[in-house]
């Protein structure tokens, strides 16, 4: 089982610092409006790969529990899992598990809703209609600036017979504290042991500076930037896979730990899943990367929920314990047109057990 590494943890500490004094400041100046006294109003921030599905979710469940208002917002993992530690918001979003360091400091529940994937997309004029091959040592020489050019020896070992332009490539990551980050960086590490030597794997990491290199903000900034920059290469969570088909670029087919190359779909991710599932703890805290199987997609993972198990009033934790039961149920919100709208996979069963089990703690 793969852990997120604590030298993040300083960084995020002080976040939270930060960000606990702004929302007490921010809660004390302001004169909140009158609400009748059933109604109940959640606060959901954090990860822009699992913000799509709160947005397909959140009409559907309130109109049925009017008493219950959520409000999501795209703020990336890092600020999620930093408000939720901060006690700002009910639910922090993240694609990363919470560390054993800060889970030790601050004892959040970390609950799996749904599994999701993550795509490597690029604007290669051309050839975006094309699945061109990768691996992880060769997206790792991409974005440590070592691999420069689309027709490197590299990707046209992996490409033969594909006419790749002699072009500088435009590697893209994140700005902001992203699960995305997280597990394509442990992606690069689980495959490429000189990236797990140098850079290793994290919400935020030092990428290496690469010349024409771009930082984008989210999933939808990640989208933009390789929309409008030819050449680019970006990884992207496949809640946003219809901006990608409908901008028209190019989806990569990923070496996966048994040697093959296999797309992103319900049944690679299910195959990857199937192998990670036994493996899964009690509190749910587990990397998902580079399954074994000749069908994993090697780029999988949990989308968690970060929840305090003490709640301020008995009604907070009610109203949690309904919707989190809610949503990861069969016929709630991992339904299939639930699922299949964000290109998720729902959760299998004996991990259903698992974060139902995790919400029973909530009180």
């Amino acid at each position: 089982m793969k852990r997120l590494k604590s030298i993040t943890v300083g960084v995020l500490t002080a976040v939270i610092a930060v960000l606990a004094v702004a929302g007490k400041g921010a809660m004390s100046s302001a004169s909140p409006l009158p609400t009748p006294p059933a109604d109940i109003n959640i606060l959901e921030t954090g990860s822009s790969l699992l913000y799509p599905l709160f947005q397909l979710w959140i009409p559907y469940y309130t109109k049925a529990n009017p008493g219950v208002r959520i409000t999501p917002q795209s703020t990336g993992s890092g600020t999620g899992i930093a408000q939720a530690v901060a006690g700002i918001v009910q639910i922090g979003a993240s694609d990363a598990y919470m560390s054993d360091v800060l889970v030790r400091q601050h004892p959040l529940l970390n609950i799996p809703l749904c599994i999701s994937m993550q795509m490597v997309n690029y604007n290669l004029p051309g050839l975006n209609r094309q699945h061109l091959k990768l691996s992880g040592p060769v997206l790792a020489g991409i974005y440590q600036g070592q691999i420069r050019y689309w027709d490197d020896a590299a990707i046209k070992g992996l490409n033969p017979g594909v006419a790749l332009p002699h072009h500088l490539i435009i590697p893209v990551h994140r700005t902001d504290g992203s699960g995305d980050t997280f597990i394509f960086t442990q992606y690069l590490s689980f495959s490429t042991p000189a990236w797990a030597n140098s850079v290793s794997y994290g919400t935020t990491v030092s990428w290496p500076p690469v010349s024409g290199g771009l930082g984008a903000e989210g999933n939808p900034g990640m989208v933009t930037a390789i929309q409008d920059n030819p050449y680019s290469i970006a990884y992207i969570g496949t809640s946003f896979e219809n901006a990608i088909e409908k901008a028209g670029l190019g989806l990569a087919l990923l070496k996966n730990r048994n040697g093959n190359f296999v797309l992103p779909s319900a049944k690679t991710a299910e195959a990857a899943a199937a192998q990670m599932v036994p493996k899964t703890p009690p509190d749910e805290r587990i990397s998902l990367i580079f399954a074994p199987g000749a069908d994993s997609y090697p780029i999988i993972n949990y989308e968690y929920a970060l929840v305090s198990r003490q709640q301020p009033s008995a009604e907070m934790a009610a109203a949690l314990r309904k919707f989190f039961t809610w949503a990861i149920s069969p016929r709630g919100g991992n339904a299939p047109h639930f699922m299949k709208a964000v290109h998720f996979v729902p959760l299998p069963a004996p991990v259903v057990k698992l974060s139902a089990a995790q919400i029973a703690q909530i009180h």
